[in-house]
């Protein structure tokens, strides 16, 4: 998991964010909230900070100063701060050779040169998280990292309205609970809402959290549902910050608000659409053995990431962390977590439920009706799944 935390005790040492997602509308949208942190100096900051305007027009026709300007920016932030020093050299001497070339030159439309940027840097990393972004309107020179009272207020305000993207609770046939969640907000935000969703499965016999349309989120908001789920203490990552130089350590909370859920039985469903900060809540609760993945593999991004400004109207985002699970010793950049259970992902609710249920009817001794149900319940989901109806 990537960010930083001083102690495991002294959570308002948070300081960064897992980027939202690959493409670029929703890399947009996470930079927009890209500080998030739990310190008020470090909140996150809304679109309308990176864009001032809100507005995208074509009129502004950019000169060759300008591109050199953006070229030279981004290529400096590029060797300094990128996670990966040799992979930032090798993208900085192809940028550098498309540039000898002339290859930008004719291009006047700051979307398209945006884009293109973007697409020579992906064409060498690989890398979903980092690309480079155009704003019509002028971007603020305020520090990117210290967001206005009023876009911290807005950004709070958006998360709202979507209920901190806590999707949907409730407890499917046979007692099993589903948990949807379509993104992650600062823990200060949602406390309350994990908390009462935490109650609302406690005496539920196994938990499915249903990640297929996550896409990213603020650091500590995963740690804090991660915590649930374990009775003690527990090291999940260590994360190297080449931008500082410093590897810090993330450890589960030692107290929630709410019941615990760690007795019970966990599934997380995940998509190819999985990215970011959900991806690296499933690879670390897998290579700890506290839960199981079902669907598909996820996309493959570990690199936190920040905002950087280039020009008056451009800004990229580079990843500068890194995350390491205290298990593998590694992560999951450009090859996605890789499900214990493989099936599309329209068919991971349905096989989680019964891959759950299963699990209960095997451990349920001395209630012969109980046990009746759990058979008389998988048989019907496991009908349903070979007949193809899988509708949700």
């Amino acid at each position: 998991m990537q960010g930083m935390l001083r102690s495991p005790m002294n959570q308002k040492g948070a300081s960064l964010v897992l980027v939202l997602d690959r493409n670029r509308v929703k890399r947009a949208l996470a930079m927009a909230a890209v500080v998030a942190g739990l310190c008020a100096r470090e909140a996150p900051m809304t679109l309308a900070q990176v864009e001032q305007s809100g507005q995208r027009t074509t009129e502004h026709q950019l000169t060759q100063p300008e591109r050199t300007e953006v070229i030279n920016a981004l290529l400096k932030w590029m060797e300094s701060d990128y996670i990966l020093p040799d992979v930032a050299k090798q993208m900085a001497q192809a940028v550098r050779e498309h540039q000898a070339k002339h290859e930008y030159d004719s291009i006047t439309d700051g979307e398209q040169f945006a884009k293109t940027l973007t697409h020579d840097l992906q064409a060498v990393s690989h890398d979903h998280h980092l690309g480079v972004d155009y704003s019509a309107g002028p971007v603020s020179d305020r520090p990117m990292d210290e967001p206005s009272p009023e876009d911290i207020r807005k950004f709070r305000l958006a998360g709202e309205r979507r209920n901190f993207a806590y999707r949907k609770v409730e407890v499917l046939q046979g007692g099993v609970g589903l948990l949807q969640v379509d993104g992650f907000y600062p823990a200060e935000y949602v406390r309350e809402i994990v908390a009462g969703a935490a109650g609302f499965l406690s005496h539920t016999d196994a938990v499915i959290l249903d990640f297929r349309q996550n896409h990213g989120g603020m650091l500590d908001g995963p740690l804090l549902l991660q915590s649930y789920f374990f009775k003690e203490m527990t090291h999940i990552s260590d994360s190297y910050n080449r931008a500082e130089n410093t590897t810090r350590q993330f450890w589960t909370m030692p107290v929630v608000p709410g019941p615990s859920l760690a007795d019970k039985d966990l599934y997380i469903l995940a998509s190819h659409d999985t990215f970011s900060a959900p991806e690296a809540f499933a690879y670390d609760m897998q290579a700890l053995g506290r839960a199981k993945i079902v669907g598909e593999v996820t996309g493959g991004g570990a690199h936190g990431t920040k905002p950087y400004r280039l020009s008056a109207h451009f800004i990229a985002s580079i990843p500068f962390n890194r995350g390491v699970n205290a298990v593998t010793h590694t992560d999951y950049e450009g090859v996605g977590v890789k499900p214990d259970v493989q099936v599309p992902a329209k068919e991971a609710l349905l096989t989680a439920h019964i891959l759950a249920l299963r699990a209960v009817l095997a451990r349920t001794t001395g209630e012969p009706e109980r046990k009746a149900e759990l058979e008389r319940l998988i048989g019907e989901l496991e009908a349903k799944l070979k007949s193809g109806n899988v509708e949700e």
